[in-house]
């Protein structure tokens, strides 16, 4: 099993793709996927809405994201989170462990 958390981060004036950015050169995003336990954690622009920003952010298990958010990193993505004045959506989901089924491969080009 993983859990799977995507947060759309949403400003004005670019601020939610400010946010990826420093998150990105001040490292945290990737002190973030050393984390024990973290499987993914990604952003994304979509392109019908350039002041959202998804985070996919993907875990082992609900305990590791526990850990997360018990963790230092916690507060420095809290304090970015204010300083850009950014809202949040939140998506979550559990892992289909049985994969993706013959019907649906048939449309997967590899």
């Amino acid at each position: 099993m993983s859990i799977v958390v995507n947060i759309y981060y949403t400003g004005t004036g670019g601020s939610a793709r400010k946010f990826a950015e420093e998150m990105e050169a001040g490292g945290i995003a990737a002190d973030i996927r050393r984390e024990e336990g973290n499987l993914r954690y990604e952003y994304f622009f979509p392109m019908a809405d350039p002041e959202t920003v998804l985070l996919i952010d993907c875990w082992k298990d609900q305990e590791a994201i526990d850990r997360h958010h018990a963790s230092p990193m916690m507060e420095k993505i809290t304090e970015l989170r204010a300083k850009y004045d950014l809202h949040m959506r939140v998506e979550r989901y559990v892992s289909d462990e049985g994969g993706i089924p013959e019907a649906d491969s048939r449309f997967i080009r590899e």
